[in-house]
């Protein structure tokens, strides 16, 4: 048998809550039935914290700081995997980019109510994760040639958001 390359995709969202403790969810044209944490997909080469921030951006209007990753998840039929973040709003206010987002708004959301709003069970584990997080995985982005240079570090303290 003959080696191939591994063709995964690399997808991001990120947890943002407002003063309230609201979550900013979506709804997109494709998954119209179900909210989601904001997100998509890295680009080649592109720093996983780089990715959610532009990501989050361009979904809805919002500038955010990613402080660490709250989880990892396998989509093993599309070779999805999936890094969620924990981050802190910076500005803006909520616009979206209707081509490809319905609705974008910030939403009570727990346990008892969450079934409401999130109908895909693996949207609903990922959004309990990053609720219920009591640290963060530590990220750091390298530069490796022509010598090795660290280009982002999300230290994943919650107390203590320090990044390189």
């Amino acid at each position: 048998m003959e080696y191939q390359a591994p063709k995964q995709c690399i997808s991001v969202s990120a947890l943002v809550t407002n003063d309230r403790g609201e979550v900013l969810l979506l709804r997109t044209h494709w998954r119209s039935d179900t909210w989601e944490m904001p997100g998509g997909n890295v680009e080649l080469g592109e720093p996983l914290d780089q990715a959610i921030c532009r990501e989050f951006l361009e979904e809805t209007g919002i500038v955010i700081k990613p402080i660490g990753i709250t989880g990892i998840y396998m989509n093993t039929t599309k070779q999805v995997l999936s890094i969620c973040f924990r981050a802190q709003y910076i500005s803006g206010e909520i616009t979206i980019q209707e081509d490809e987002i319905l609705e974008a708004r910030y939403i009570k959301i727990d346990q008892s109510n969450i079934e409401e709003y999130i109908t895909r069970p693996q949207q609903r584990s990922r959004l309990l994760d990053a609720m219920n997080a009591a640290c963060f995985v530590p990220f750091e982005a390298w530069e490796a040639k022509p010598n090795y240079k660290l280009l982002h570090r999300l230290d994943g303290n919650m107390n203590n958001n320090n990044d390189y």
